[in-house]
């Protein structure tokens, strides 16, 4: 699946000039026009050689919710860096003069579309780059951007201590508008994250403003939107829905009170699973089965400390993706119905349905991160922590390259989640933490044949070393 996720970014990864012409595929005011439409691809939609687009086929144009998965397959894959930086440039080019960041980049941009979330998407985007590139003159370059684009957003906080969304723009699903769930989760992930970066770019005053507002959406978000019945977040106040997207955002925002509350969320999201895939409510009847908000879904259930249900919602619905003789094989299809038709409620042709669409890899960053357990703390990796979670999972061995260096684990376990062997490689002038739960011994620095042994002492009760200098490691276990 990590090849497959590479795979399908590569071909989502376009020269600008070829970008589609929507404006020729949507005339008059019906989107589902374009399906008898021939698909014209002549249009340059940013600078540059290349640029990160949504799909290979379809669109072939930048959006920022798509990225949101793509950016990290592509950081754990190819590190394609520039790609990325080009796509996010071209979305800031089209800011509106109020802070607001286009739903989608040029052509689509031109409809004048409002998306709360996928502007949001947008700065969780330049943070996702950040975070990989450590590209700290780009962050300044467009922190005016980004400050902006965060007041736009603040602007819609009401009284309630949560933003009230007014445009029903998202990702093609239904009843967005109100004091929506996804939306508040997203908006209290991207403060976060902006946090982090306004303090490393030096803007301290923005960081502290921001901190008691994020503070104030997660308090606000548990007391109106929790419904302890489900176990689930309802859409809004008065949704008897209990949406996927605005619950995997709440585990992966943090927006949630407590570990058994994240644990109660993945339990009732998997309870929901169809033959298929896991099943998104908020699209309607029969329900659509989305890789993307799926993608997320996975990060959710690791994040609740289950990565076996995370892997088996891996072999269910891309299993499914990868064998179905009605897909390629060799890429991710943009979504489904929970039927297992390969329909998209937008759409009144089947054929229009993308089969390369780079917000359906999250697989290939969730393995890369969770399962092997290799995690960048700060950006590139200057700091990084070895967690791997391998669930029923016997053997693994993985890797992956930023400007720092190359990180890579061997790792086996008893087929039960124990590790028994671990050996890893960080850069060196890096320096991180191991967390092996249930585990003690010795890490030894040096591989056979390479250096001199230094041994650090991985603590008896959890399982976790600090302070770990870039090099090479292997554990060796107490007896």
């Amino acid at each position: 699946m990590c090849f497959l996720g590479a795979y399908t970014n590569q071909l989502c990864t376009i020269d600008p000039h070829f970008g589609a012409s929507t404006l020729h595929q949507w005339p008059g005011n019906g989107l589902k026009k374009r399906d008898t439409l021939s698909w014209y691809t002549n249009v340059t939609i940013a600078n540059g050689s290349a640029v990160l687009t949504d799909g290979a086929k379809r669109d072939r144009e930048i959006w920022a919710g798509d990225m949101t998965i793509s950016i990290p397959a592509v950081a754990v894959s190819t590190f394609d860096m520039e790609p990325i930086r080009n796509a996010i440039s071209a979305l800031l080019d089209l800011q509106h003069s109020d802070g607001m960041l286009p739903y989608a980049g040029f052509p689509f941009n031109t409809f004048n579309d409002v998306s709360f979330t996928y502007h949001l998407h947008c700065l969780i985007s330049i943070a996702y780059y950040f975070h990989f590139s450590n590209d700290l003159a780009y962050a300044k370059g467009v922190w005016d951007h980004f400050t902006r684009a965060i007041a736009w957003s603040l602007g819609s906080v009401d009284s309630s201590g949560l933003m009230f969304v007014t445009s029903d723009k998202d990702w093609l699903r239904g009843g967005m508008g109100g004091h929506n769930i996804e939306a508040n989760a997203i908006l209290y992930y991207t403060l976060n994250q902006a946090i982090t970066l306004a303090n490393i770019v030096g803007d301290t005053a923005s960081a502290s403003k921001w901190g008691p507002i994020a503070s104030g959406i997660k308090s606000a978000a548990n007391n109106l939107l929790w419904d302890a019945g489900a176990n689930l977040y309802k859409d809004n106040e008065n949704s008897g829905v209990h949406p996927q997207d605005g619950n995997v955002w709440a585990v992966k925002s943090g927006l949630t009170n407590s570990d058994n509350q994240n644990a109660a969320i993945s339990a009732a999201l998997k309870a929901r699973w169809g033959r298929y895939g896991a099943p998104a409510p908020e699209t309607g009847s029969p329900a659509t089965v989305s890789p993307f908000i799926g993608s997320l879904e996975l990060e959710a259930h690791f994040l609740a400390n289950d990565p076996q249900t995370a892997l088996d919602l891996m072999r269910l619905q891309w299993g499914f993706m990868l064998n179905d003789p009605r897909m390629t094989g060799s890429t991710f299809i943009e979504g489904f119905s929970e039927t297992g038709d390969l329909h998209y409620p937008l759409y009144s042709s089947d054929a229009v349905i993308s089969h390369a669409h780079g917000w359906s890899t999250g697989p290939t960053s969730a393995l890369s991160f969770y399962v092997a357990g290799i995690q960048l703390v700060t950006g590139s990796g200057q700091t990084w922590r070895i967690a791997p979670r391998l669930g029923d999972l016997k053997w693994l061995e993985s890797g992956y390259v930023t400007n720092l260096g190359s990180f890579y684990v061997d790792i086996k376990t008893n087929g039960q989640g124990k590790i028994n062997f671990l050996r890893f490689h960080t850069p060196p002038g890096t320096s991180g933490s191991v967390s092996i739960p249930g585990v003690s011994g010795t890490l030894v620095s040096g591989w056979k044949k390479r250096g001199i042994p230094v041994t650090r002492q991985v603590n008896a009760i959890n399982g976790e070393a600090a302070n770990i200098p870039g090099g090479d490691w292997t554990l060796v276990p107490d007896a």
